[in-house]
C-alpha cells in the first residue's frame, strides 16, 4: 500500500473532542491521484510511482508532456510527483490514490514550500541582538563582524547575514491525521502545514514515527 498522495492547503480551522478539548487543523485537499508511470528498478535503478494531480487541458501544455499522457492513456495533470515506494508489483499505470489510504491517528510528513516573507535583515532572519539603541550610536540592527583581516581573510561558509527568507522547500515530521473524510477527498491534520492556502503539498507516511507519548 502507498501512503503518499498530492494534496492543497485549503486553510486551518478547529474541531472539538468530546471531553472538550479543541484541536487545530489544517484542512488539506487530498487527491484523488492517478498512477502516471511506474519506475521500475530494472530499468530506472529506483522503484518509484509518479503520480498525477488536478487535471488540465492537453492544449494548454507542450508536446513531450502531452505524448508523455498520450503514451500512459491516461488524462492530463497540472502537477506530477514521484513517490518512493519499496514494491512497485501492487499498482499500474492508470490505478487511482485517494484519502481512503490513510485512517485516522497516522503519522505523516508533509512538505511543502514556506510562505516567502522578502528581504529581511540579521535581527528579524535569525534573532540578533543588535547593537544599543541609544541616541549616536550607529549600530541599532547591524550584524556586526562577519570576518577577520589577517586570518582567515575571507567570511565563512554559510555566514548568517540578511537575505531572502522564507519561500523554501520544507518538510514538518510526524503530523498526526486527525480525521479522513473520502467522499469530499479531505484530510483534517492536527497543527500547521508549509505554505499559504493553496499551496502544493506532498504528503508521506512518516519515516520516524516517534511515538505520540514523546511528542
Amino acid at each position: 500500500m502507498l501512503k503518499g498522495i498530492i494534496g492543497k492547503k485549503l486553510g486551518m480551522t478547529q474541531i472539538f473532542h468530546d471531553d472538550g478539548s479543541v484541536v487545530p487543523v489544517t484542512v488539506v485537499q487530498a487527491g484523488p491521484c492517478t498512477v502516471v508511470q511506474v519506475k521500475m528498478p530494472a530499468k530506472e535503478n529506483y522503484a518509484a510511482l509518479q503520480l498525477g494531480f488536478e487535471e488540465r487541458d492537453k492544449k494548454r501544455m507542450n508536446k513531450p508532456l502531452q505524448g508523455h499522457f498520450q503514451k500512459a492513456q491516461v488524462s492530463a495533470f497540472r502537477y506530477l510527483k514521484e513517490f518512493r515506494v519499496p514494491d512497485v508489483n501492487p499498482f499500474k499505470v492508470g490505478q487511482v490514490i485517494t484519502v481512503e489510504e490513510f485512517k485516522v491517528g497516522d503519522l505523516v510528513d508533509v512538505t511543502g514550500f514556506s510562505k516567502g516573507k522578502g528581504f529581511m535583515g540579521v535581527v528579524k532572519r535569525w534573532g540578533f541582538r543588535g547593537g544599543r539603541a541609544t541616541h549616536g550610536s550607529m549600530f541599532h540592527r547591524a550584524p556586526g563582524s562577519i570576518g577577520a583581516s589577517s586570518f582567515p581573510s575571507r567570511v565563512w561558509p554559510g555566514q548568517k547575514m540578511g537575505g531572502h527568507t522564507g519561500n523554501q522547500r520544507t518538510t514538518l515530521q510526524d503530523l498526526e491525521v486527525v480525521d479522513v473524510r473520502p467522499k469530499q477527498n479531505l484530510l483534517l491534520i492536527k497543527g500547521a502545514v508549509p505554505g499559504g492556502r493553496r499551496g502544493l503539498l506532498l504528503i508521506r507516511e512518516a519515516k520516524k514515527k516517534r511515538s505520540k507519548a514523546a511528542s
